[in-house]
Formats: C-alpha cells, sequence, structure tokens
C-alpha cells in the first residue's frame, strides 16, 4: 500500500478529522466520581430549589408594607410573633403589624415577603421590635424555584461536571447522573534506542521519557492511560503490540517513528491492520510537524513525535483537546479551559508563514504592569526548555513572527 509521507494539513484540518471520531458509551456514575467527567445527557431539575422562600440574613421576617418608610429617626413598631428554627416549615400566617425572628436559610411565613436584618433593628421587649430602615418585597430573601425551577435544563449534554455543579446536584438530592466512559488510551514507545528509566546511562541509548510523560498528560485530560512499554524497531514485534492495545483501549498512541526515514514503522504497522487507513501525516505546527493520524475500524491511533519537546506540545495542543472530545466535551478544541495569561513580548521572534508555531516563553513579574514573556530557546531535544518554560505563545499559521511590545496570550503550562 502506498503512502505519500509529509502531505501536511492545518492543524483546523487535523482537528476536522480528529472530531470525526465518535464519543465513548454512556454509563451511571455517583456525582462524588462525576467530577471531571462529561455528562452524557440533559439534566432536569426535579425539584424547585429552594422549595421556599427563605431567608438570606439573620434577622425579622416582615410584610414589607409594615415597614416602608422605615428609618432610624422614624422607626416602625412591629410585634415579634414567633422565633422561627432553620429546619422548621412555620405553620401560620403573619399578621398585618406582626413580625416572625428568622434565622439564614430559615423558611418564611405566608404573609411575609422581605427579611429586615438585624442590624436594623432593635428589641425594645415585651416582644416589640423597633425597625429602622424600610424595606421593600422580596428584600433578603431567596424566592421558591429562584435557584432552580422545577423542571428546568440546569445541564445539557457535554458539559464537564465541575465542583459547583457537584454541590448543586446534591443540594437537588440527585446522586447518580450519566457520563461518558473515562476513555483507555494505550501508549506504545518504540525505538532500538531507548531503554528503561533504571537502565544505566551509555552512549547510544536513550531512556524512555515520553510514556511516562505521556501517562501524566493522558491522566491530566481524564483518561485512562495503559502503557505497553518498548518495542523495538522490528515490524512483527510493533504489530503484534499495536493489535493488542487497539483491542483494549480507545486511542492508541506511539511514541516514536514518525519522522520519515529508514526506521519509520509506524505507518507501516498502523496499515498492516484490517480495516486501516492513514488519515494524516503531518501537522503545520512547529514543534510536532510529523505526527500521524491513522485510523483503524473505528479506534483512532496517533503516531507522535519521539522527540520529547515535540510529543509534549502535540499531546498539549492537540491530543488532551482530542481525548476530552472523545470523552464527550463540547467544543473541546476550544480549550475555554486553558489558562491564559496576558503578557508583553521581551523580544522580536520570527516565525515561518503557514505553519502554527508554539513558542516555549518564561514570565518575569513585573508590579503594576502586563508581565514580560521571554521566549526559551535551546537545541532540539534538550528537556530543560519546557522545565524553564511557563506556558507557550502560539504564532498563528498567517504571520511571519511577532514584535517586542506586542501584547500576547501565554497559555500556562
Amino acid at each position: 500500500m502506498h503512502h505519500d509521507f509529509f502531505n501536511i494539513i492545518s492543524r483546523e484540518e487535523f482537528e476536522s478529522l480528529l472530531l470525526s471520531f465518535a464519543p465513548t458509551g454512556i454509563e451511571k456514575s455517583s456525582i462524588a466520581d462525576a467530577y471531571g467527567l462529561v455528562l452524557g445527557e440533559d439534566i432536569l431539575s426535579p425539584e424547585d430549589l429552594p422549595p421556599a422562600n427563605r431567608s438570606c440574613m439573620d434577622g425579622y421576617a416582615v410584610n414589607a408594607r409594615n415597614a416602608f418608610g422605615a428609618t432610624e429617626g422614624n422607626p416602625a413598631y412591629l410585634e415579634c410573633c414567633a422565633e422561627l428554627r432553620v429546619d422548621e416549615a412555620p405553620d401560620f400566617t403573619l399578621k398585618p403589624g406582626d413580625c416572625a425572628a428568622i434565622p439564614t436559610g430559615g423558611t418564611l411565613p405566608d404573609g411575609a415577603d422581605a427579611v429586615v436584618m438585624v442590624e436594623h433593628t432593635h428589641e425594645l421587649g415585651s416582644g416589640t421590635i423597633e425597625i429602622r430602615k424600610s424595606s421593600a418585597p422580596g428584600e433578603n430573601i431567596m424566592l421558591k424555584g429562584e435557584d432552580t425551577a422545577k423542571g428546568e435544563n440546569i445541564y445539557e449534554a457535554g458539559h464537564t461536571v465541575r465542583f459547583q455543579d457537584v454541590g448543586l446536584l446534591a443540594a437537588l438530592g440527585i446522586g447518580n447522573v450519566s457520563v461518558h466512559k473515562k476513555p483507555r488510551i494505550g501508549i506504545i514507545s518504540t525505538g532500538d534506542e531507548l531503554v528503561e528509566i533504571e537502565s544505566p546511562s551509555r552512549a547510544g541509548s536513550i531512556r524512555d521519557v515520553n510514556s511516562h510523560t505521556l501517562r501524566c498528560l493522558v491522566s491530566k485530560a481524564g483518561g485512562i492511560p495503559v502503557n505497553y512499554g518498548i518495542v523495538r524497531d522490528e515490524i512483527e514485534k510493533l504489530e503484534a503490540t499495536l493489535a493488542k492495545a487497539i483491542a483494549e483501549n480507545d486511542i492508541v498512541l506511539l511514541s516514536g517513528g514518525s519522522s520519515v526515514g529508514m526506521r519509520d514503522l509506524t505507518v507501516r504497522a498502523i496499515e498492516s491492520m484490517p480495516e486501516s487507513k492513514i488519515l494524516a501525516h503531518g501537522v503545520a505546527i512547529s514543534p510536532g510537524k510529523p505526527t500521524i493520524l491513522g485510523k483503524v475500524g473505528s479506534k483512532p491511533v496517533l503516531g507522535l513525535p519521539g522527540q520529547v519537546t515535540s510529543v509534549q506540545v502535540v499531546m498539549l495542543s492537540i491530543v488532551m483537546p482530542f481525548i476530552r472530545h472523545i470523552m464527550g466535551q463540547k467544543d473541546a478544541f476550544a480549550c475555554l479551559d486553558r489558562p491564559i495569561r496576558l503578557a508583553e513580548l521581551g523580544r522580536n521572534t520570527p516565525s515561518k508563514q503557514g505553519r502554527e508555531d508554539y513558542v516555549r516563553v518564561s514570565l518575569k513579574h513585573r508590579e503594576g504592569k502586563l508581565p514580560i514573556a521571554h521566549p526559551v530557546y535551546g537545541k532540539s531535544g534538550l528537556l530543560k526548555t519546557l522545565i524553564k518554560a511557563d506556558g507557550l505563545m502560539i504564532i498563528p499559521a498567517d504571520t511571519e513572527g511577532l514584535y517586542a511590545g506586542d501584547q500576547i496570550q501565554v497559555w500556562l503550562i
């Protein structure tokens, strides 16, 4: 089977291919375990929250008409008819001229439509309360259903569950939700030069850094990493390991062997699988150009660069959002969850038009001003360029660079 290497496509085209893959199936999860997962269906509120009008403050429940116009110099006087507790539902109706002491979170009795804060009152004795501030209907209370109304669509499918969402679900009595299953991500490291990290350092060998880095980033994205270890540059062994990984996972990542060369076996291994197709070999980003996307049956196989900094940039910019897409997240490539920091570029930074450059930068903070972003340069393969970087600056493909003094966005990593 013939394949044209490095038929470069844009990042947007590459992402479109990735978006063609369907998300994982749906399962039930307790809300305690749903944090970070993606909802598989809409959630409707089963009840009004709060279920009745509640006080937002410690004070006195009143009918606002009885406290209208009250001031310190011209107070209103009401009779306290009850002291309510937060755990009780009042069984009486507030009469004109009466008020009721109420704690924060307490349920208002019928006939009350406002709460006067205790700071604006004075107890005179014998149950008479001096009201020193005017009140309006709805003041200092939370209305029935104001948080959520019964039947309201509070979450749509594709929403990622946050900690505050868990709190709302608990308040509504929802203990289980439908979520997309966490995808299993198979990780294969390839190369004759690779050795386990416990091996002594020697000429001609490189410790397997990528599999450990990939496991961290897969977990951070929400996937379940499954490591298949190091595979030598032998096509039969690679094919056997790849077949096993495809059978056992939702996505397979191969690290190394994706640059054109005598030892490039990644494409051959993918194409040897039944119902396989190479969708792309090359994406217009730097670093990370020699990235491969294949399809075996309905499952994606990604061939990542072996060079350490390249594979990390590809993971951050492409693979991690793709994992979120496979988990069912809407608009995963919009990357709205990326932490972004505005900065001022510290020096002119050239770029080759036609490719998107991911430039590592360090930030120097300044009091009262935007931090200065300094590009972190270094020879290909140096780990310290990422270690010293606070984030990535993205130079668009339609420009030839950015200038010192430009205001930029830094994607914190």
